[in-house]
């Protein structure tokens, strides 16, 4: 592979498709957190930014190292994601159907950060595979790609962040129920996606 506009272009492609599910997660979790300040989104968008840089990263590693384990694994990469999204989506929408209106569900239901990481890890497994699609690179132009990505990425999920904070002003104590919806929608997605696609 060359160092062209191709190249570029391909990457910033590949980061659009990949941080889609990344973005509706932003979305769910700004709709539950309309008072999130600029810096936790840009923290929040930096995570999952991190995360689809990695994800690529490890499957080129895998490629060039253990492709045979990896290949392997590929196969639980939707049942992974589809556990880890219904487990906090389910969680969002057992929280709403509460109906607790006090600080503690307020506190309950914001973002923390062992759910933020288990929500960047479930919307970036399926980005494992990209390795297998980056194989023939070099470890640089892998690096660029990846990174790339992540650029993508962060931009896509600040705009997510943005719109489910305003619509998370106006929709209010049903917010954490959007949200929650989102996310066990997007884990059947990826679920039905890696199985039949």
């Amino acid at each position: 592979m060359e160092w062209n506009l191709i190249f570029f272009v391909n990457s910033v492609l590949l980061g659009v498709g990949l941080a889609m599910d990344a973005f509706s997660v932003s979305i769910a979790n700004a709709l539950s957190e309309s008072t999130m300040k600029k810096s936790r989104m840009c923290f929040i968008a930096g995570v999952y930014a991190f995360f689809q840089f990695s994800m690529p990263m490890i499957g080129w590693i895998c490629v060039h190292t253990i492709v045979e384990y990896f290949e392997r694994f590929d196969d639980f990469i939707p049942w992974i994601a589809l556990a880890l999204l219904l487990w906090i989506g389910g969680k969002m929408i057992w929280e709403a159907v509460q109906g607790e209106e006090d600080e503690a569900a307020d506190v309950a239901a914001k973002l923390t950060f062992a759910t933020l990481m288990i929500q960047g890890v479930a919307t970036s497994i399926d980005a494992l595979s990209v390795g297998f699609t980056i194989a023939d690179y070099g470890l640089l132009m892998a690096l660029v790609a990846s990174l790339l990505i992540a650029g993508v990425t962060f931009a896509i999920c600040m705009t997510g962040l943005l719109i489910g904070k305003k619509a998370g002003d106006k929709l209010g104590a049903k917010a954490t129920l959007a949200g929650g919806l989102i996310l066990v929608g997007i884990g059947i997605e990826i679920f039905v996606k890696g199985l039949f696609f």
